[in-house]
């Protein structure tokens, strides 16, 4: 069993595989202005077992969404999730976020929370803009510094993992310069990490480690990885968290 292999048994019994919250997303479906009501069409990339999905698809109640993740298991819950609730308007693609399948201008609206960072912000919003309508629009969520300047441990730990980090401002101006219009943007708070997040997580170790039988070193691994990106979270949240961009393909 890999790394990759091992994060998803973790994850794929968890609602999200990341943070957020229901009103972060319907938040957010609300400032990019889209009539609810409308027959719209919605990429949904980076999918996770579907919670964003489920909740976009009790938003806009004529839309239809595709969910997209490259990882088959993630995918067959999300099925299973949308037959037991007699939800017909989602429909799954495995497929990775780097070459998607889609039509020129496909898509009213591309959707994206916290998986965007797996090809790097800028790369993503330049390649997807093509997939999407003109005046169409484009929901992420990325890691984000909320002030300019930082403790050295927070700003040495994500420069490391992610050099592509920066302020709310400078991935507005990446958005711009991309040929978007920004309509919004917030970040999620302290209930979308520790509630939503990290305390499900935790409560699921014990199972993991059992689960993981013959590859014990490796779940170890993996849920040291969480805690300390949990004690990083809790001792630096007022410096990082994920910042919520609602932007409009603007030509």
């Amino acid at each position: 069993m890999n790394f990759i292999q091992g994060l998803t048994k973790l994850h794929i019994n968890q609602q999200r595989q990341g943070p957020g919250s229901i009103d972060a997303t319907l938040n957010a479906a609300k400032l990019t202005g889209v009539n609810a009501a409308a027959p719209i069409k919605i990429a949904d990339i980076g999918c996770g077992t579907g919670a964003a999905a489920f909740d976009l698809v009790q938003y806009f109640i004529n839309a239809h969404i595709t969910a997209v993740d490259f990882l088959p298991p993630f995918l067959q819950v999300l099925n299973e999730r949308a037959r037991d609730n007699k939800i017909k308007h989602i429909d799954t693609l495995e497929a990775s976020m780097t070459d998607l399948p889609f039509d020129h201008e496909e898509y009213d609206l591309i959707w994206s929370e916290g998986a965007i960072y797996n090809m790097g912000f800028r790369e993503g919003v330049n390649k997807w803009r093509p997939f999407i309508k003109d005046k169409g629009h484009l929901v992420v969520s990325e890691i984000t510094w909320l002030t300019d300047e930082r403790p050295q441990a927070i700003t040495d730990y994500w420069d490391e993992a992610y050099p592509q980090i920066a302020t709310a401002s400078g991935k507005i101006a990446q958005l711009e310069a991309a040929g978007y219009r920004v309509k919004g943007y917030f970040y999620l708070d302290e209930q979308c990490w520790l509630a939503n997040y990290y305390g499900p997580l935790e409560q699921y170790y014990e199972k993991f480690l059992k689960d993981m039988g013959g590859h014990e070193e490796l779940a170890q691994q993996i849920i040291d990885q969480d805690t300390q990106e949990r004690e990083l979270y809790e001792q630096y949240k007022d410096y990082v968290s994920y910042g919520v961009y609602v932007a409009q393909r603007f030509d």
